[in-house]
């Protein structure tokens, strides 16, 4: 992972092994977000997500917390029309992203913070980490999705109970309720975050973005479309295949292909 610039508040990086990293560098702030980072962020993802040598994004914070929300010195400019951007906005451009996204969450994902954590794909927290809900506090609306993605993670009860009381949920309530995948030692974050995104690049990269696609378009809809969706992507998929691909795929099932990385097919 290269040296990245230290007065960039939105570091982007890049390893020879397919990972790029997005790193939010406003530790003196908690990594609070101003308009012109949410507008380097969602650019980042945009960027990241065309490279053809990107498999697997890492998105985390630097210092001791992963992201404390939007600054509000800003809010007005932040929250007037400006969530509408589609071009400027990191959530909806994650949202977007057809690589597998790993959030690496330390210290605080409060509010907007919590929202960009929900729009990972899989989340790997630090040891002490805590979520938390303040729109309810301080009278601010959400708008990148935190009404309505808690409550299909957690469940009804719990998420209202989380937002409307502000009550925190720390990493290891997280995992258990099944909103972390992995918790580990603060020292050990971007660690597991990487040996996560390893496993994945090490698979059929096609396979991948279609795999999260299904399964992220399928829960937008019922389970009966959502069942049809899978349906009509299988299809899809296998029509498009030749001869050859499916020639390929056998041979590597064949010779345990499951020990080493998947072709291209």
């Amino acid at each position: 992972m290269g040296e990245p610039k230290p007065e960039g508040l939105i570091l982007v990086t890049r390893d020879p092994n397919g990972i790029g990293y997005i790193t939010i560098n406003r530790p003196k702030s908690l990594n609070s977000l101003t308009k012109s980072m949410m507008t380097d962020m969602a650019q980042a993802f945009k960027s990241l997500d065309k490279d053809p040598s990107v498999r697997v994004i890492i998105l985390s914070g630097s210092g001791r917390s992963f992201c404390s929300g939007v600054d509000l010195t800003a809010a007005e400019d932040v929250f007037k029309g400006d969530v509408k951007d589609i071009e400027s906005d990191p959530v909806a451009q994650m949202e977007r992203c057809r690589k597998p996204i790993i959030g690496a969450i330390s210290g605080f994902a409060v509010t907007a913070g919590f929202e960009i954590a929900l729009a990972c794909d899989i989340l790997v927290a630090a040891k002490g980490a805590k979520f938390m809900d303040t729109h309810a506090r301080f009278g601010i609306f959400p708008s990148w999705g935190l009404s309505q993605k808690l409550s299909r993670i957690i469940g009804a009860n719990r998420a209202r109970e989380v937002s409307i009381s502000v009550m925190p949920v720390t990493a290891e309530q997280g995992e258990r309720w099944g909103l972390v995948n992995h918790v580990v030692e603060v020292g050990d974050l971007l660690k597991k975050a990487k040996e996560v995104a390893e496993a994945i690049i090490k698979n059929n990269q096609d396979l991948v973005l279609r795999y999260k696609a299904v399964i992220n378009d399928g829960l937008k809809l019922d389970l009966g479309h959502a069942l049809q969706l899978e349906k009509e992507s299988a299809h899809d998929y296998y029509n498009g295949m030749t001869k050859e691909q499916f020639k390929k795929m056998q041979e590597f099932i064949a010779g345990r292909g499951a020990e080493k990385p998947s072709p291209k097919l």
